[in-house]
């Protein structure tokens, strides 16, 4: 089982991601804010960080970048609508491992979180 830190807006992606990845086992804290997000950044400590990019508050590569500053090597996947190749390259050059685009397919989502665990050597890869 992984923690996998999930910071979306949208309730219904969030709850999508959420019950899909709490039926592989893993534990999900759901922040709905930027803010809130980046609460859950500076006290915890997760397996991977799965966030959006454009949401109320900081956003998903503000949430990057203070992970990065604050030393974190955890892995990072954006989930975003915004798939233009500029917002890609400032995703990627921020901090983030993975980008996947909205919509997407839940199973892609879960592959991708599969393959973050298991570079990172993750307790469930």
């Amino acid at each position: 089982m992984a923690r996998i830190l999930l910071v979306e807006d949208d309730r219904l992606i969030g709850t999508m991601v959420r019950m899909n990845l709490e039926q592989e086992g893993h534990e999900v804290d759901w922040r709905e804010d930027g803010h809130t997000g980046k609460e859950a950044i500076e006290s915890g400590d997760f397996d991977v960080m799965l966030l959006d990019i454009t949401m109320p508050g900081p956003s998903g590569i503000e949430l990057a970048q203070i992970a990065r500053l604050r030393g974190l090597v955890t892995p990072i996947v954006m989930l975003t609508a915004r798939d233009d190749t500029s917002t890609k390259v400032e995703a990627l050059d921020s901090g983030a491992d993975d980008y996947l685009a909205k919509p997407f397919d839940m199973a892609e989502m879960l592959a991708r979180v599969r393959a973050q665990l298991r570079r990172a050597g993750g307790r469930s890869a």
